[in-house]
């Protein structure tokens, strides 16, 4: 097979023990992540995964439920400060510590107190890279901010509302991966061009699925991130929508970037069996009784070697897989 031309990068050397760090924490903070990044191309892998570590921490301070939302803005702004290199990366460490000294979730402290390592790492990347990783960064934590406070039980104001918040979660990691991926590859570039809207969708999609998957928790704790007065089917439907542009947007990687094609439709398909699951119960208390048992996930996993080679394949999948939504 004829290898793809690539756009030179220019990296600097990352130190070893960094680079382990990243490898072994995002398997800490992330089961389904740790299983799709490394499926990428290794110079890709590394600023997505990196990618991935600088958006969990500013999911990490929006799952503060202790904090209030001006703690949580000003903590997103010292973490933004950081990652931009406007300020020194301790002027957030420390207090974001500080402020997370009842949070029990001790793999996402341990991130934090690790954000030196992972911006060094970030550091490291060809400076295209460090510019989308930081625009993808910037839109996340200043829409966070601008979401924690509108924080209610009742829910988001709309339709319109719900898919910007789903945008500044997701959608524009959707983007993210776009622009590395055409970094490192022209055949991806071109095949892109003018499909960008599809990149938004594929990451808005697996925000909804975990919007959906998690509403009972969130709702315990007295937030609730769905539209107001819009019922569960008609969530359904709209994620529905987002799935078909998502299998859109894969089918359009290069037959020859295996890796890229792997890492979408892993994801896409964990998502589209999860939200298989909600649309077939009339109710759940608890995101366990909707999630992928360990068997299920391994044996999609295997799946996606053959399935990627073949659109028809993934298409028969999604269409088999979805009914339960298309309804």
């Amino acid at each position: 097979m004829r290898t793809p031309k690539q756009i030179p990068q220019t990296p600097t050397s990352i130190p070893s023990a960094d680079l382990a760090y990243q490898k072994a924490i995002l398997g800490s903070v992330s089961r389904t992540f740790a299983l799709t990044i490394p499926l990428l191309p290794p110079n890709i892998e590394r600023v997505v995964g990196n990618a991935y570590l600088l958006c969990r921490i500013v999911d990490t301070i929006e799952d503060a439920a202790d904090l209030s939302a001006q703690t949580k803005q000003l903590l997103s702004g010292l973490f933004l400060d950081a990652v931009l290199e406007k300020a020194p990366v301790e002027t957030f460490v420390q207090p974001c510590l500080d402020a997370l000294k009842n949070y029990n979730n001790q793999d996402e402290l341990d991130l934090i107190a690790h954000t030196p390592t992972v911006l060094r790492i970030l550091h490291t990347c060809s400076s295209n890279d460090q510019e989308a990783v930081s625009r993808c960064v910037s839109i996340m934590s200043e829409g966070m901010s601008y979401f924690h406070g509108k924080q209610s039980q009742a829910g988001l104001k709309n339709l319109a509302e719900f898919e910007e918040y789903c945008y500044v979660v997701a959608g524009v990691v959707g983007e993210l991966l776009t622009t590395i991926f055409g970094n490192h590859s022209t055949a991806f570039k071109k095949q892109m061009a003018g499909h960008e809207d599809l990149a938004k969708a594929f990451g808005q999609a697996l925000q909804m699925t975990n919007i959906l998957k998690d509403s009972p928790e969130d709702q315990a704790r007295g937030v609730s991130w769905k539209p107001n007065n819009v019922g569960q089917r008609d969530l359904l439907k709209i994620a529905y929508q987002k799935l078909q542009d998502s299998l859109n947007y894969i089918v359009l990687i290069p037959k020859q970037e295996q890796g890229m094609r792997r890492f979408c439709f892993l994801a896409f398909g964990l998502a589209v069996m999860t939200l298989s699951k909600i649309a077939n119960r009339t109710e759940f208390s608890k995101k366990d009784e909707v999630k992928l048992s360990r068997n299920t996930v391994m044996t999609f996993y295997g799946f996606t070697k053959w399935a990627v080679k073949s659109d028809t394949l993934m298409k028969t999948f999604f269409y088999l897989s979805s009914r339960s939504l298309a309804k």
